[in-house]
Parts: structure tokens; sequence; C-alpha cells
């Protein structure tokens, strides 16, 4: 249990001295601050960023490049509705899907969602596994006016593509396949738009071949689709990966690192609970020290500011 508290801009007294009818500021105002969470495809950022926006006062901001085109929810896994449990999103599901969203397009869309949001007082989460997205938003000047604070949700490679493996065979369950139907078109090109995402050009040899084939032949055609759509999958993992080792290795970008490995490997209750001992626990503390300034205290499962009478004895995480 966890005890949600507001967003405060703690904002110190400037001195001015004139000088030369020149005023010398000596403390500059404080830059906004942003959590931006990385990590692979199906790691568990989305779920971190909603874990997350209802401890601080917070909204999301999706920086997947296939998930800011409207249409095809579950195949580009589209957080639902219910799973965002209230919390606002930007760029989510909102771009045409026949045109083309470059990295400058995301870097413009998001700095007028940032100002939006801290405008309003609230924490802007950037999330999302397009790591160009993110880096070209970062690169653009972007530190001079904001603070940041990078998750990185990770787990062990294999564990991440027996993840991924399960979740397109889910996807599948849920109607992928009828889904990309209504998309498919035997000329489109699978370059632009949304149909660059994963599961529409593998679908699209079956969707071609179905007129004229038996039974049997369309069932090993679609099997193959689905073997390929998660090593494609996979692939994908291994590129997201590689970019953010790149990103904090060469670039010198700091990282808080949370190990989902037992999250994904475990099932049901004891997923759960490690979900929580591992990765959100750990990362709202990363978060409320990045805001805050100290670390918080916990009260028999409660955190609490540093400073209010404890009802019994403390532990910091």
């Amino acid at each position: 249990m966890t005890l949600s508290l507001p967003i405060s801009k703690h904002m110190p007294p400037s001195l001015h001295i004139p000088t030369n009818n020149h005023q010398l500021l000596r403390h500059p105002p404080p830059k906004d601050k942003v959590v931006v969470v990385l990590g692979a495809t199906g790691a568990g950022k989305s779920r971190l960023s909603i874990d997350l926006a209802t401890h601080f006062a917070a909204e999301v901001i999706n920086s997947d490049k296939i998930q800011v085109y409207q249409g095809l929810d579950i195949t580009t896994n589209k957080i639902t509705d219910e799973e965002r449990g209230g919390v606002p999103h930007h760029l989510l599901g909102v771009v045409d899907p026949d045109s083309d969203f470059s990295s400058a397009d995301f870097r413009r869309a998001a700095a007028l969602s940032l100002q939006s949001i801290t405008s309003r007082g609230r924490l802007p989460i950037v999330v999302g596994g397009s790591n160009s997205f993110i880096e070209a938003l970062v690169d653009a000047k972007f530190r001079s006016k904001y603070d940041c604070c990078f998750l990185w949700v990770d787990a062990a490679v294999p564990v991440l593509h027996a993840a991924v493996s399960r979740r397109v065979e889910k996807m599948v369950e849920k109607g992928m396949v009828e889904e990309v139907r209504g998309f498919f078109n035997p000329s489109g090109d699978c370059t632009k738009g949304i149909l660059r995402a994963i599961g529409v050009p593998e679908l699209a040899r079956f969707f071609r071949a179905e007129p004229f084939s038996d039974e049997v032949t369309r069932r090993r055609i679609m099997a193959e689709a689905v073997d390929e759509i998660k090593v494609n999958t996979a692939r994908l993992v291994c590129r997201q990966l590689e970019k953010i080792i790149r990103l904090r290795n060469v670039k010198g970008w700091k990282m808080h690192r949370l190990d989902a490995t037992e999250v994904l490997r475990r099932r049901g209750g004891e997923a759960e609970a490690a979900w929580e001992d591992l990765v959100a626990e750990p990362g709202i503390g990363v978060v409320w020290r990045f805001l805050y300034g100290f670390k918080p205290v916990v009260y028999g499962g409660v955190m609490v500011e540093r400073g209010r009478a404890p009802p019994v004895a403390a532990a910091y995480l």
C-alpha cells in the first residue's frame, strides 16, 4: 500500500543584485522534471508507467513509433482503457495510419504535450519502446529545460523472448488475425505508416494464399506466419536492448535498471508479488528521490514523507 502525494515544485527564493543596470540571478529557476521509462517489448514499461502515474500526479506520453497510429490496437499491443486506470495518455493512437510519423514529428508533438502537462503542475512520464524517438527528444536541447530520470525495465533476454512468444499467442487469441485482415491491402506498402507493425507483413502472405489453399495448407501458412511474428518480435527485443545499452554506455545516460526477470518467470500471485518487490516499489522509490531529494520512509507498507511522526518503526527503501 502506498500513499499518493501531489507533485510540488520547490522554488527557492532568487536573489537579484543590480549591477550596471543589469540584474544578476543568483539562483536560476528550477527545471521541470520528466521521467522516462525505457525497456524492450514485453518487459513491463507500460505497467510501470501506470504504477508511477497513480502515485505521483502524472500523465503519460507514448513514445512508441507504431502505437502513435490509429488502429490495430491488438496487433500493436496498445494499453487498454481499463489498464490505463484513468491515467491520461498523450500521442497514443492519434496519428493517421497511412501517414509517416517521423522522429522530428514526435519531438515537436511531445514538446507540446510536455508543456501542457508541466503547465498544469503534473509530472510527464515518457514511455515506449522506440528509443530513436526518445533519443531525438532528449537530444533536442531537452536537458536545458528539463531534469530527466531514466528508468530501465529490463529482463534476461531468453526470458524476454519466451514472454513475447506467449504474448503473440495471446494476441492471436484476442483476434489479431481478423484485425490485420481489416487493414490488409494486396498493393499496400508495408514500409509506411501503421503497415510497418510487426504482424502485418507476416500475415499478408497468409491473406494472399488463403483463397487458393485448402484447409491443411491454410493452417500451415498461418502457423508459419505466427512463428515469423514471434521471431521478428524477438529480433526487435534485441535491437531495442542494443540501443538502450548504447544510450547508457556511449551517450552517458544515467539509468536506473529494474530487473523484471523473476516477474516474467513466475505466474499468478507470485508474479504480482515479484512485480511489487522488484520493479514497482524500487521504481517509485527512485522517482520519489528524483522529485523530492530524499528517500521515502515506509511505515507498515505505507510510504510517507520524512519528518512525519512514525506510527511504529521506519524502513528505508
